[in-house]
């Protein structure tokens, strides 16, 4: 028997410590989602894209390298000087005078601490050899929304490192308004894309949460474009159906079936197989940006779509929406 689920609002407010959010709300059905969105996030810290050797007048030096720091670090301090963003990072890089500095960062959840010696380089200028970004941009899909409390999951993954595959501490991130444009698909092999067109004025949501299990903030659209509510169920062998958009903002229904369901300590997951022939013409089957296209069995919500196998993309992975949920209420406890 499917269970009714309640999404309290109160969880991002204990994360986030934002009293504008709705105090106390809940819903007893959800709205299962299938739109695409923009979705930017900064990191909170900068993120090593490379380390490279910095051209000094007496050859090659390579200062971070020679450090041990390595791409995926997320640099949190320079000095004694804390680093959210970039402009953090160039404002404390402006200070240094060529003795070696204490670079504290962020690598596998654990603390590291390097000290680095700035080389001079050619033009004079002290360089410590590093590539740095502090944001993300990309198209994901929305799982579901609450429309009680505004609360939806989206992605049914974390946005993580390229590099590392581990979670990028989250800054700050939006949503906003995305059509999709055009399709490259996907071949056995290399993955197929979904190409989106976020309206970067268009802010539809915030991102209060990145996690193995999804994105996770509020919507301030009202569910703009989404069906009506519907309970959540449990996944089960057998058909399905996945909402996600293929073109501009319309959200298609496309047929799908349940092969495997992994009963698993960290969550459900299961294997999925695309049997939508119109969709396999569009897109090959399951491409990046359908990432948090939820996944509808009887009437109800169920699951996610999270991967694809990449050498066969009319197969992929999904996860059980319970264990988003459920991730939403573990991280209040936690903040709590």
């Amino acid at each position: 028997m499917a269970t009714k689920k309640r999404i309290s609002a109160a969880a991002l407010i204990l994360v986030l410590s934002v009293t504008a959010l709705p105090a106390s709300a809940s819903a007893q059905e959800l709205v299962a989602g299938g739109r695409a969105v923009g979705i930017r996030m900064s990191t909170d810290g900068v993120v090593v894209a490379g380390v490279n050797p910095v051209e000094t007048a007496s050859g090659t030096a390579n200062p971070a390298g020679d450090a041990g720091i390595c791409i995926g670090d997320v640099i949190v301090k320079l000095g004694p000087a804390e680093i959210h963003t970039a402009k953090d990072f160039v404002a404390a890089a402006s200070g240094m005078t060529g003795e070696p500095v204490t670079v504290t960062l962020l690598r596998g959840g654990q603390t590291r601490q390097c000290a680095v010696t700035p080389a001079l380089d050619k033009d004079g200028a002290l360089r410590l050899g590093l590539w740095l970004r502090d944001g993300i941009a990309g198209v994901g899909t929305i799982t579901f929304y609450d429309p009680e409390t505004h609360v939806y999951g989206a992605l049914g993954h974390g946005i993580t490192d390229a590099d590392t595959g581990e979670l990028l501490p989250l800054g700050t991130g939006n949503l906003t308004n995305a059509s999709i444009v055009g399709i490259v698909k996907g071949q056995s092999g290399t993955p197929g894309e979904l190409s989106g067109c976020a309206d970067e004025n268009a802010v539809c949501g915030t991102i209060v949460l990145n996690t193995e299990y999804g994105i996770f903030g509020i919507l301030n659209t009202g569910g703009e474009g989404l069906s009506g509510a519907m309970e959540c169920g449990e996944m089960k062998t057998g058909d399905a159906t996945i909402l996600t958009t293929l073109s501009g903002s319309e959200i298609g229904e496309y047929g799908v079936r349940i092969d495997r369901v992994y009963h698993d300590p960290s969550g459900d997951r299961v294997q999925i197989t695309v049997t939508d022939q119109a969709l396999i013409a569009a897109t090959g089957g399951i491409v990046q940006g359908m990432s948090g296209s939820p996944i509808l069995q009887n009437g109800k919500l169920v699951g996610a779509v999270t991967h694809v196998f990449v050498n066969d993309p009319t197969k992929g992975y999904g996860l059980s929406v319970q264990d988003m949920i459920t991730e939403v209420s573990q991280c209040a406890q936690k903040a709590a």
